[in-house]
């Protein structure tokens, strides 16, 4: 069992180390919010690769079958959550103003659950499970419930461990950036998510 936690451990954390629209926003969130904030934001990512890792696991094929059918319409939803993101972000107040107003459980909140549907949104994620699963030997436990649950907390801790290393990293580094840099790190920030987003709407055509 130590040895297949170690794999989804590993799994968890090659699945959130690439950077994407999720690792750009709690980059952003760090260095303007701070890194609570920040971790909010990967924890929600780390709670939807759990997800995907428990329907993948517990060879939930049907479910699976489901949101990959489905995956046009997550796409736009998607796409449309980042671009309201991308304009939220290049618009984001002084970094004074947002720096006097930490956040506090709504704002946790929302951060968490911001990233967690944007993650669901991309069903083919679970495609990747699926093929690691086959290519790490995981495929060989299937039907094995404590197993599976082993699988899905190394999948959730080892996300979660990448998004608390990034957010703290990039947090230490919150007080050496200038404000006037900073604005720039936002609009910039806030144009990539738009990319992201316009990028997303155009794949659910």
């Amino acid at each position: 069992m130590l040895t297949l936690f170690g794999k989804g451990f590993a799994l968890g954390l090659a699945i959130a180390a690439p950077v994407g629209p999720i690792g750009l926003l709690c980059i952003r969130r760090a260095l303007s919010d701070g890194p609570a904030l920040a971790f909010a934001t990967g924890l929600g990512a780390a709670t939807a690769d759990a997800a995907y890792g428990a329907v993948a696991g517990f060879g939930l094929a049907a479910v699976a079958d489901l949101m990959v059918a489905g995956q046009g319409w997550l796409a736009a939803a998607g796409g449309v959550v980042l671009l309201w993101l991308g304009w939220r972000t290049a618009m984001a107040p002084a970094p004074q103003a947002a720096a006097a107003a930490p956040a506090g459980r709504a704002g946790l909140l929302l951060a968490w659950s911001t990233t967690f549907l944007l993650t669901l949104a991309n069903p083919a994620t679970i495609l990747s499970f699926v093929a690691a699963f086959a290519a790490l030997g995981l495929a060989d436990w299937a039907g094995d419930t404590a197993a599976a649950l082993v699988l899905v907390l190394g999948v959730f801790l080892g996300s979660a461990a990448w998004w608390l290393g990034l957010s703290t990293l990039v947090g230490g580094l919150r007080g050496r950036i200038r404000p006037s840099l900073l604005a720039w790190i936002n609009r910039v920030s806030g144009a990539v998510l738009a990319a992201f987003g316009l990028a997303a709407l155009y794949s659910a055509l």
